[in-house]
C-alpha cells in the first residue's frame, strides 16, 4: 500500500468542499436533508476510487473499516433517538411550556439583552437545539427589541449567544452528543469538561450584555404583548412548578454518571407519566375519536408534539421532537462515517493531520490546532457536523500519543465547532440564522459575543494549563517541561 501524498489527500476534501458549496447554493436551508449526504457518500466514492486505484488497497478492507466507523457513532445515534423522544414526551407533559413560561416572565426592559441571552440560554438547554431556540423565542425577542429601539443586529446576537451556549451544555443536543463520539469518551465527561471554557465565555457575554443595557433607551410598551403569549401557554397547558421534579431528577441522575443514554430514557418514560398525571385536559383534546391516550403517547414518542393554540409562537416552539425527526440527523452522521472511513483507511486523512500536526509542540498548541481546523471546516465545508466529525478523526490519535485524555479532544471541537458555524454566511446554521430572524450574518456577528469569545477561550484554558487533562501523571509532567510527549 502506498502513502498518500498531500496532494492526493486534499482531492476527496477539494470535491466534498465544492460539492457542498454548491448545496448550499442551491438548496439553502435544506442543505443537510439529503444534499450534503449524497455529497458525503459521494466524496468517500471518490477516496475509495483513489484508495482502491492508486494508493493500492484492497476494497474488503475499506469496507470493514467504514462498517467500524459507522459502529463508533451509533452510541451517538441511539442517544439522538431517546433525546427525539424525550422533547417530544416533556412537551407534551408540560415541562417544556412550564419552563418557557417562567422564562418569559423574568423578562425586565431594563435588563432585556442579557435577560434575553439567559432565557434562551434556558430554552436551549432544555430542547437541545440552537435552531429551536433561535426560530422560537428568538424570533420574539427580535420583535419585542425591535418596538424598544434596540438594534435587531444587537438582539440576535444575545439570541443566538444564548441559543448556542444551550445547545452547547445540553446532553439533549445532537452536536454535544457527536463531539464526544468522535472522540470516544461519555457524554456526560464530556459536558462537565467543557464548563472550564464555556461558563467564564457565557458570563463575560452576560456582562457585556448588561453594559450595553445600562446605556440603552427603552420604550416599555412592547412588553404587553407577551402577555397573550403567556396567557395562550396557560390556557393549553397546566403549568406548574412540579413539572421541575423530571429535570431535577434527570439532573440528579446524570451528577451520578448514570449513563447518558439510560437517563435520557427514563427521562422520557417520566415524562409519559407526567403528561397522565399534570395533562389530562390536553391528552382528551388531543386524543382523535376511536384513539386512547396510549396510543397519542407513543405517537408523541416516534413522531413529536404538535398543537395548534392559535400562537404562531408557541405553535413553532412546542411542534417539535419524536424519533422520527432524529433520523435526517442519524442519517448525516453515518454518511459523514463513509465518508470519514476511507479517508482514514487509506491513510488520506492521517496525511492532512500530518500537514497540520507539524506545527504541533505540545498540548496547547495541538489544541489550538484542532480548534482552528474547527474554524476552517466551518468556513470550507459549510456544515457544522462536519466541523467536529473531521478535525476528530484527524486529532484524535495526536491527543492519545500526548497522553491527552479524550475529553480534551472533544471539548475542543466543540470550542471551535459547534459554536462558530453561525458566524459564516454561507454555512447551514448561518444560512438559517440569517433568514428566521431577519438579519444578515454579517450584521449580527460582532454582537455574538460567546460564539467570538469561546474559542479563544479554549486556547487561553489551554495555554495556562488549567484543567488539562492526562491519561497519566507522567505526561502530565513531561509537558509542563515543555518536551514533546
Amino acid at each position: 500500500m502506498k502513502k498518500p501524498s498531500l496532494i492526493i489527500s486534499l482531492i476527496p476534501m477539494l470535491i466534498l468542499m465544492g460539492l457542498l458549496s454548491l448545496n448550499i447554493y442551491y438548496f439553502k436551508d435544506n442543505a443537510s436533508f439529503g444534499p450534503n449526504q449524497l455529497a458525503l457518500i459521494f466524496s468517500g466514492f471518490v477516496a475509495a476510487v483513489i484508495g482502491i486505484f492508486y494508493l493500492k488497497n484492497s476494497y474488503k478492507e475499506i469496507e470493514e473499516n467504514i462498517i467500524k466507523t459507522i459502529t463508533l457513532s451509533m452510541q451517538a445515534n441511539l442517544i439522538l433517538l431517546s433525546v427525539g423522544m424525550l422533547i417530544g414526551l416533556w412537551i407534551l407533559s408540560g415541562i417544556v411550556p412550564t419552563l418557557i413560561y417562567y422564562g418569559i416572565k423574568m423578562i425586565n426592559p431594563s435588563f432585556f439583552l442579557p435577560l434575553s441571552c439567559l432565557i434562551c440560554c434556558v430554552v436551549s438547554l432544555v430542547t437541545g437545539s440552537s435552531w429551536s431556540t433561535g426560530g422560537t423565542v428568538g424570533i420574539a425577542f427580535i420583535g419585542i427589541g425591535k418596538a424598544l429601539g434596540i438594534s435587531e443586529a444587537l438582539v440576535a446576537g444575545a439570541v443566538i449567544s444564548g441559543a448556542y451556549f444551550g445547545d452547547k451544555m445540553s446532553p439533549l443536543s445532537d452536536t454535544t452528543n457527536l463531539a464526544p463520539a468522535m472522540a470516544e469518551t461519555d457524554l456526560f465527561t464530556h459536558i462537565r469538561y467543557m464548563f472550564y471554557t464555556t461558563a467564564p465565555s457565557i458570563i463575560i457575554t452576560l456582562i457585556i450584555f448588561s453594559g450595553i443595557s445600562l446605556f440603552t433607551d427603552f420604550q416599555t410598551g412592547a412588553l404587553d404583548g407577551l402577555e397573550s403569549t403567556l396567557s395562550q401557554l396557560d390556557k393549553s397547558f397546566n403549568i406548574s412548578p412540579f413539572l421541575f421534579i423530571l429535570p431535577v431528577l434527570v439532573l440528579f441522575l446524570i451528577s451520578k454518571k448514570v449513563p447518558a443514554l439510560a437517563a435520557l430514557f427514563l427521562g422520557g418514560l417520566g415524562g409519559a407519566l407526567f403528561a397522565v398525571i399534570f395533562q389530562q385536559d390536553l391528552l382528551v383534546q388531543l386524543t382523535q375519536e376511536g384513539e386512547s391516550i396510549y396510543q397519542k403517547i407513543i405517537e408523541v414518542a416516534f413522531g413529536g408534539f404538535s398543537i395548534k393554540t392559535g400562537d404562531r409562537v408557541i405553535d413553532d416552539l412546542l411542534s417539535r421532537g419524536g424519533m422520527s425527526n432524529m433520523l435526517n440527523t442519524v442519517w448525516l452522521i453515518i454518511s459523514a462515517m463513509v465518508f470519514g472511513g476511507v479517508m482514514e483507511i487509506t491513510g488520506m486523512l492521517g496525511r492532512i493531520a500530518e500537514g497540520i500536526l507539524s506545527l504541533v509542540s505540545n498540548a496547547t498548541s495541538l489544541i489550538a490546532a484542532t480548534i482552528s481546523s474547527c474554524v476552517v471546516l466551518n468556513l470550507t465545508a459549510s456544515d457544522q457536523y462536519l466541523s467536529l466529525i473531521v478535525p476528530g478523526r484527524m486529532f484524535k490519535k495526536a491527543f492519545k500519543d500526548k497522553g491527552l485524555a479524550p475529553e480534551n479532544l472533544s471539548r475542543s471541537l466543540e470550542d471551535g465547532g459547534s459554536i462558530t458555524s453561525v458566524l459564516v454566511p454561507w454555512n447551514t446554521c448561518g444560512a438559517y440564522f440569517s433568514t428566521i430572524l431577519g438579519v444578515s450574518t454579517l450584521s449580527y456577528l460582532p454582537y455574538c459575543f460567546f460564539n467570538l469569545i469561546n474559542p479563544f477561550m479554549g486556547i487561553l484554558i489551554a495555554a495556562i494549563g488549567f484543567k488539562i487533562r492526562y491519561n497519566n501523571e507522567q505526561d502530565e509532567k513531561t509537558n509542563q517541561t515543555g518536551q514533546k510527549t
